[in-house]
């Protein structure tokens, strides 16, 4: 008797266990036929489908599923921009890529870095290599080896469609390298490395468009501060 005492007070002081968790109170069903307490396995119920965060698990961000290909928002050459409110904005970026392509891409990455500093060790790292290469060889030829991770990265972040995959959609060559994995970011990587080089303004252009529909300056994304103010001293008047 004192040993069924003792398991009932092992579980009622568990808070993992459930309170409707219905104990026996027979010793038949509790022991043996020699005596010995059985230890009784509980049943586990069910999981209920929700996780920590409160989020079914039928999502695919929770359970890990893969998400379709999203495609860039505007073509490598609409430096022009559409007629909603990125128009502006667009042709803000037309022509800092075309009069000033350093603070342009400075931008880019300082949006989707959001890192201190970010800025000024691009925009100056660019601005040398373009001298470098616009003085020694007339074009700018070296930049764009240094600016086109930017562009990779622009697509891994935000699941981007690439070139391979969109030549794969829509003539059906490049299949095999979309189907191994490895080799399609080789292939992309490469493509992106191309499309610098090639056209460098227009890529710089539309990676600037597709950051700003996507990710808000890191200036302007401050989160209101509440400021509690405590109430002022109450003196309680007294009666002569």
């Amino acid at each position: 008797m004192a040993n069924n005492s003792k398991i009932n007070n092992l579980e009622e002081s568990n808070p993992l266990l459930e309170a409707h968790v219905e104990v026996n109170s027979t010793k038949s069903d509790n022991t043996d036929k020699a005596g010995n307490i059985k230890t009784a396995k509980k049943a586990v119920a069910p999981e209920s489908g929700w996780t920590a965060n409160g989020l079914p698990l039928g999502q695919g961000s929770v359970m890990g599923e893969p998400m379709g290909r999203a495609h860039w928002d505007s073509g490598l050459c609409a430096c022009l921009g559409r007629n909603d409110h990125f128009c502006s904005s667009d042709l803000e970026v037309c022509l800092l890529g075309s009069v000033a392509p350093c603070v342009l891409y400075g931008s880019n990455v300082e949006r989707l870095g959001s890192v201190p500093g970010t800025f000024a060790n691009h925009c100056l790292s660019y601005t040398g290599l373009y001298l470098i290469g616009n003085s020694f060889f007339g074009w700018n030829c070296l930049a764009p080896l240094f600016s086109y991770p930017t562009r990779t990265a622009i697509r891994r972040k935000f699941n981007l469609e690439g070139s391979c995959e969109a030549l794969n959609r829509s003539c059906g060559c490049c299949g095999s390298c979309v189907e191994d994995e490895l080799q399609r970011e080789l292939c992309e990587s490469a493509c992106d490395l191309t499309t610098h080089v090639c056209c460098h303004p227009c890529a710089v252009c539309q990676e600037g468009r597709e950051i700003r529909r996507r990710l808000p300056h890191p200036g302007f994304c401050a989160q209101p501060v509440l400021v509690m103010i405590p109430p002022g001293e109450q003196a309680m008047g007294r009666g002569a």
